[in-house]
């Protein structure tokens, strides 16, 4: 399995200035690249193939007074630029040919070098390296101080540079790591998530939702206003950007931290993890967009996926239209309620006179659905067809979303 490890990167002021120039080169190389092929296009003439168009945008390029300052960088950064350009046309084309699954992927677009994230990717044929000092070396730019925060599992296969909207610099290492099995565990778990709540799971463990976004509003309201009262194009309009930026990083990176916390607890604690297959998208097209976005639940579920896959446990997701809020939880009941407003919180089962807390019943259905959902000995699927719930059960919403720690 191959995974990312970020680390800080602390470049000196020089150093700075050799990572915009190599920033600014593999953008223009990208853009190069991008017009040929539209020119080419629009002219009736064939694609133009990877190999020729390094030829021509890079090779042929620098002997050229306007691009001879392309010289000035790693050439392997300049092929990496046209990588991501190759890769996002192969991705456009699979999505438009049907033979890519998911989103629809849209044409490439011209880079800008007023983009919020600007980025570069060393590959081994950089030799770039890890001194003995520590630090991280890259051709034509020298020997980074790195903020180690633990040791690579590996040795990388490349490392990209990233400088984010807040004007921090980050290494991120990718590096092929074997599978660590964890000893085995006799419990699992299903997990509701929501809004009230972030998670809700079977054994009646509520996790609070930290509305990391919400509890910072006031600072970067405040901010957001200085930035609105700057001239255009000055000096203290780029430094309250950059403020806005920074408050912006500040929350993602406590919601990212925490989801790693809660989600290595979860996968480390059970030998089966159940999740709905919550519409994310769907919900932040909403009038509960800030609060969805805010909750990170993709997120959180993305994690516990590949560390399920790392550490030997089992990951599943449940259908999204299966009725685990409506559904009695009890053993041997199956009763499904007709209606359940998202105001409803508890309810007393008709048939067997059981009283539910609405988000733990949601949780329990989901571990009975995941278990059933798995093969059994000889193979064959135990669980019949889904059934269908109602519209608003689709997704949760603010009130009736389980309460947990991500």
């Amino acid at each position: 399995m191959q995974l990312r490890y970020n680390f800080r990167l602390y470049p000196t002021p020089g150093q700075c200035g050799s990572l915009a120039r190599a920033f600014g080169c593999a953008r223009v190389v990208f853009n190069d690249g991008l017009r040929a092929r539209q020119d080419a296009r629009e002219n009736g003439l064939p694609y133009i193939s990877d190999g020729e168009l390094s030829i021509r945008v890079i090779t042929q390029a620098k002997k050229t007074p306007e691009r001879a300052w392309l010289g000035e960088v790693s050439a392997v950064v300049l092929q990496q630029a046209l990588a991501d350009l190759n890769t996002a046309y192969r991705n456009f084309f699979a999505s438009v040919t049907g033979k890519r699954k998911g989103p629809k992927a849209a044409a490439p677009r011209f880079r800008s070098r007023k983009d919020n994230r600007q980025a570069i990717r060393f590959t081994k044929n950089a030799r770039f390296a890890v001194t003995a000092g520590g630090k991280l070396r890259l051709p034509k730019i020298g020997d980074v101080p790195v903020r180690w925060s633990r040791e690579l599992p590996a040795e990388p296969s490349s490392v990209t540079v990233v400088k984010d909207a807040a004007g921090r610099y980050f290494a991120s290492f990718v590096v092929e790591t074997s599978d660590e099995p964890l000893p085995e565990s006799a419990t699992e778990v299903g997990i509701d998530l929501g809004l009230s709540h972030f998670a809700v799971t079977s054994d009646g463990r509520k996790v609070d939702n930290p509305r990391f976004l919400r509890r910072a509003e006031r600072r970067l309201r405040k901010a957001q206003q200085d930035l609105s009262r700057k001239a255009k194009g000055s000096a203290n309009r780029a430094k309250a950007r950059a403020k806005v930026a920074k408050a912006h990083a500040r929350v993602a990176d406590a919601r990212r931290d925490r989801a790693h916390r809660l989600s290595t607890q979860i996968i480390r604690e059970n030998q089966a993890v159940y999740v709905e297959n919550l519409a994310v998208s769907g919900l932040g097209r909403t009038r509960l967009a800030k609060s969805v976005h805010d909750a990170g639940w993709s997120q959180f579920v993305g994690m516990l996926e590949y560390k399920a896959a790392r550490y030997g446990r089992h990951f599943a997701r449940i259908d999204r239209w299966f009725p685990s809020s409506k559904l009695c939880s009890t053993p041997g009941c199956g009763h499904i309620d007709d209606t359940m407003p998202l105001n409803v919180r508890s309810w007393k089962c008709p048939q067997c006179g059981t009283v539910h807390d609405r988000d733990v019943n949601a949780a329990k259905n989901i571990l009975a659905a995941g278990r059933v959902d798995r093969l059994n000995a000889c193979g064959a699927r135990v669980r019949p067809g889904p059934a269908p719930a109602q519209r608003e059960e689709a997704g949760s919403l603010r009130g009736a979303a389980w309460r947990g720690t991500g």
